[in-house]
């Protein structure tokens, strides 16, 4: 009789992703048990806990792998029929389009209020999209669409805005995320930065009434 083949950790933990993912997206994450997700992957729970420390854990690099799987920044970097400014706008309607990933980080916003997971998820956008937002704006100072002298300011800001609009991170009413949002805009435009138009607006209202629905206001 033929033995079977024993898994990698990294089978392991990939097969438990790809189970996460497909149970917070039909049940939802708190609906969801460390219990359900072994059942899926015929493993016990002590598997669970060789890969990850903890369900917040797992959620959170499931995100980040969710990014990585459907960059929007690599998906714009070839596109020679966009200057700089249009392929950041172009980032953004492809970041808000994926509905798969925007279900799973609308399920991760209580998680943020964890201080380990918040710290984790802000040094993995540092150490992620901040050199892309750099390498982006450098681009549209040399075509002329992004006419800014703080590229390096801004590629280190821009990957913090939503953390900042997070009601879990800082209570907020719907209204007040509004408020902010344009004031966060104002503020890229006098940088040299200019985002706000209809589409872009159209994008944030739903993005903002999203977070709101499922975050709401905490104190």
């Amino acid at each position: 009789m033929t033995r079977p083949v024993k898994k990698t950790p990294e089978q392991w933990k990939k097969e438990i992703l790809d189970a996460a993912q497909q149970l917070f997206i039909s049940k939802g994450y708190e609906e969801t048990s460390i219990s359900d997700i072994m059942e899926m992957v015929g493993g016990a729970k002590g598997m669970f806990y060789r890969c990850f420390q903890s369900k917040e854990e797992m959620m959170y690099v499931l995100g980040k792998q969710m990014f990585l799987e459907n960059n929007p920044f690599e998906i714009v970097k070839g596109r020679t029929d966009l200057n700089a400014l249009q392929k950041v706008k172009e980032l953004l309607f492809i970041n808000q389009s994926d509905a798969k990933r925007n279900q799973i980080n609308l399920q991760a916003i209580p998680i943020l209020k964890d201080s380990h997971i918040l710290a984790a998820a802000v040094t993995a956008n540092k150490q992620v999209l901040t050199p892309l937002w750099f390498e982006l704006l450098e681009e549209g100072k040399k075509d002329g669409s992004i006419q800014t002298e703080y590229a390096k300011e801004l590629s280190e800001l821009l990957p913090l805005i939503n953390f900042w609009l997070m009601p879990s991170v800082y209570p907020a009413t719907l209204e007040e995320m509004y408020h902010k949002y344009f004031f966060i805009m104002e503020v890229l435009s006098k940088m040299g930065l200019p985002l706000l138009d209809k589409e872009t607006k159209a994008l944030a209202q739903k993005f903002l009434s999203d977070i709101a629905e499922k975050g709401g206001k905490t104190q």
